[in-house]
């Protein structure tokens, strides 16, 4: 009679653990997936932010992006600095944008994006050895 009590507890620990996903990561998933079922002409872009001087750019793993400055780009840049130590540090993002190509005739890159939604901005990896500085 124990060993079956044990088993019926045991079992019922075991189905009662479930392996459910952070809320941010639900979150994440849900505005990605808006991103392709609104046909808003939005598409969810995660990359590196930075601005400064008078250029903001946003570097995902196959494009560079030049963004419009604007209001949410100042907004998403006022989140950012809370884990920039040097002005030209870079920051992980995930964001909502409309893409477009430049003007002809403009300077900068070739694809720019005005930022709609902020949807996560990530503290940088400590690990991460791809820093350059130039001394003089």
């Amino acid at each position: 009679m124990k060993k079956i009590n044990l088993i019926i507890v045991l079992a019922l620990a075991l189905f009662a653990c479930k392996n459910e996903p952070k809320q941010e990561e639900v979150n994440l998933e849900a505005n990605r997936a808006k991103s392709y079922d609104q046909n808003d002409g939005f598409i969810t872009l995660r990359g590196e932010f930075v601005y400064y001087g008078d250029a903001a750019v946003l570097q995902t793993a196959n494009e560079i992006y030049g963004v419009v400055i604007d209001q949410n780009m100042h907004q998403l840049d006022k989140q950012v600095k809370a884990y920039k130590k040097e002005d030209t540090d870079m920051v992980p993002v995930t964001v909502r944008v409309r893409e477009f190509e430049k003007n002809e005739g403009e300077e900068g890159w070739q694809y720019r994006v005005e930022i709609k939604e902020i949807l996560k901005v990530e503290a940088p990896d400590p690990e991460s050895k791809d820093v350059i500085k130039l001394a003089k």
